[in-house]
């Protein structure tokens, strides 16, 4: 659990610490989706319980999608503003 804490709390400092960056932040995002995923596995291997497995599947395939559409926005901005960083 702690280490979960500790992904999630890395993942929104980062997310506000580099408000500049998109690819900085989709990072963020990832790495706080890692940690709830992280802490579904932990609790579902202490209950002995296959459903927060399939469930932490389920995380990990929303989260690559998640990461998909963010980067397809990130070259859609790219090309209307010719960079990506968010203050110019």
């Amino acid at each position: 659990m702690n280490l979960s804490l500790l992904l999630f709390l890395i993942g929104i400092l980062g997310f506000i610490l580099n408000r500049k960056n998109i690819i900085l932040m989709i990072i963020a995002i990832e790495i706080m989706l890692l940690a709830i995923t992280l802490l579904v596995l932990m609790s579902s291997v202490s209950f002995d319980d296959i459903a927060g497995q399939t469930f932490s599947i389920y995380i990990i395939s929303i989260a690559g999608a998640e990461s998909v559409i963010g980067l397809s926005i990130l070259v859609a901005y790219y090309r209307l503003r010719g960079t990506i960083s968010l203050r110019t």
